[in-house]
């Protein structure tokens, strides 16, 4: 091919990218408005069957357990096989060395299956010896803890179908299984609720883990024709087996990324393990509820916009292996900026909305989503601070995503010492925050946002060396993610409207009153949302010409 036609065939290249990107993100968010809708319906009936200390329990304490054993089995190979491109090699290299390529790469996407079965009876065994008497002392507890620890291990099964679902981009496949998993989970929680009562409550929510691991298995198994099986493929050149079994720069990438995992695993579970340790059942309760529905956008929206963009962001700017020789073209720089620009647009009018409008609807929309004993827990507290950590969460998980998609592992090496420093900032700021202005759950909340304000900032930096390093030191401005000024007094306006509603309600207010006050706040945000679309009209165009283009 010549010279002559590589900068076009660049160009469709990443339009077919960009479109197969915003599929991703549409099938993403669908998948997640389907979990949290059927999660929200499903909590909603268990605050009602459950009491605070069960549902604090098992949302707090058990779905660390399960985070814990999923996060450092799966989350470094994730992310380094994102990279992985078995056709990058070219027409120049052998069918054989091709297929070489793909078995070392399935033989690391199977690394999570190794790493997850001791990982889950070690983490288990270490949970039940470290638990409180509080906890321990509640029906059916070691039952729970290892049934929860089956479900881990039983999506572990899954992820090297998952891997390959994402690789090949047929994120079709994903939303069938994990939509499938979702809603036989909250099946099952209910009905072992519902039928053995409160003395069941933890089991309910094992077993619903359990089914949602089979469930997970069983679609993708349906999926791809394929059988349950783990054995790594051999090298084609057994005198160098040890080395041939993994393609060598993912290995180490894999390895890089999980080892950093163990700091950042820490960091973003943090206030649950702090949680687990200075909070009565019933606030963790509390936290718990509030947690839920604070992360209802976060996982609606915000989790589908960062995982299309890492994926977009692999593909676009990294190459699986430095030794190819492969380089950034000033297109793909110019089109992982543009997306990372609008993003960040996007986050800030977010931002705005959770700051302006989101603590004084808080108390009153609980008062209508919740029952009287959880008013009365740390819920309606925690979840007014949620409107400032949402935010934040959004532009650090971008921000990451942008870093976990280009980094090499010095960089990650210099970022987990970083990390460290990070863990003890956030350690000092919740001590602070928790004992010593005594704002206890809520409290957690804001060191969070600290500890994620700092993620955040080390990673823009980190955004501005890279396209600095490529001549490219414009492409990392901010100025194309602020709204203009417009957007912001109108912001200013409607906080002070609804911030003003708020104090003229009663101590215990009406149901009239409650309703008025949540119209006022309404009719605010349909201001704020025709201001934002108007003056960003040429942003929405955009966005909505590319949409049109992908489905044609």
């Amino acid at each position: 091919m010549s010279n002559a036609h590589r900068p076009r065939n660049d160009n469709l290249a990443r339009a077919s990218l960009l479109s197969a990107s915003l599929a991703t993100a549409s099938s993403l968010v669908v998948l997640q408005l389907l979990s949290r809708l059927v999660t929200f319906v499903l909590n909603q009936a268990l605050v009602r069957l459950a009491p605070p200390e069960v549902f604090g329990t098992a949302s707090v304490q058990f779905d660390l357990l399960l985070a814990t054993i999923l996060f450092l089995s799966r989350e470094g190979v994730r992310n380094a096989l994102l990279r992985a491109n078995e056709g990058q090699a070219g027409p120049s290299h052998s069918a054989g060395a091709q297929q070489r390529k793909s078995d070392q790469v399935s033989n690391i996407a199977l690394l999570p299956v190794y790493l997850g079965f001791p990982l889950s009876i070690l983490t288990s065994a270490l949970y039940q010896l470290t638990s409180t008497r509080e906890t321990r002392s509640q029906p059916h507890f070691a039952l729970s803890v290892w049934l929860y620890a089956l479900g881990a291990f039983l999506v572990l099964l899954a992820e090297p179908l998952h891997i390959r679902a994402v690789n090949e981009l047929r994120m079709g496949v994903r939303v069938r299984a994990e939509g499938a998993g979702v809603v036989v989970n909250s099946i099952a929680t209910f009905l072992v609720m519902l039928l053995g009562g409160a003395g069941w409550a933890l089991v309910a929510f094992a077993v619903g883990k359990v089914v949602y691991g089979v469930t997970l298995c069983a679609v993708y198994l349906w999926e791809y024709r394929v059988p349950l099986s783990f054995p790594l493929i051999p090298p084609a050149n057994l005198s160098r087996a040890v080395v041939r079994y993994f393609d060598k720069h993912l290995l180490r990438l894999s390895l890089a990324m999980s080892g950093q995992g163990v700091v950042k695993h820490f960091l973003t579970e943090g206030d649950s393990l702090i949680l687990a340790r200075i909070s009565s059942l019933k606030d963790q309760g509390g936290y718990a509820v509030a947690n839920n529905y604070g992360s209802l956008i976060a996982r609606i929206v915000f989790l589908p916009l960062e995982e299309t963009s890492r994926l977009f962001f692999s593909k676009t700017l990294s190459s699986p292996d430095p030794s190819s020789g492969a380089v950034q073209t000033p297109e793909s720089l110019q089109s992982a900026s543009d997306v990372l620009s609008t993003l960040l647009l996007l986050y800030s009018h977010l931002a705005l909305f959770f700051l302006s409008l989101g603590p004084p609807l808080v108390p009153t929309l609980l008062a209508f989503l919740l029952p009287s004993r959880y008013l009365l827990t740390s819920a309606p507290l925690v979840l007014r601070a949620y409107c400032l950590y949402l935010p934040i969460m959004a532009f650090n998980g971008l921000l990451e995503a942008f870093f976990a998609s280009t980094a090499e592992q010095a960089d990650l090496t210099r970022q987990a010492r970083t990390m460290l420093l990070f863990s003890l900032l956030f350690l000092l700021s919740a001590l602070g925050f928790v004992r010593g202005m005594g704002w206890g759950e809520v409290g957690l909340v804001y060191a969070n946002s600290v500890n994620l304000l700092l993620r955040a900032g080390y990673c823009y930096a980190y955004v501005r060396r890279y396209f600095s390093a490529r001549g490219q030191p414009q492409l990392a401005s901010l100025r194309a993610a602020s709204p203009p000024w417009a957007v912001w007094a109108t912001f200013a306006a409607a906080a002070a409207v609804v911030r003003a509603s708020e104090a003229n309600l009663p101590l215990e207010p009406t149901l009239k009153g409650r309703l008025v006050h949540l119209a006022v706040g309404a009719a605010c945000g349909l201001v704020c949302l025709a201001v934002c679309t108007g003056t960003q009209r040429q942003a929405v165009g955009s966005v909505v010409s590319i949409v049109r283009k992908k489905k044609e």
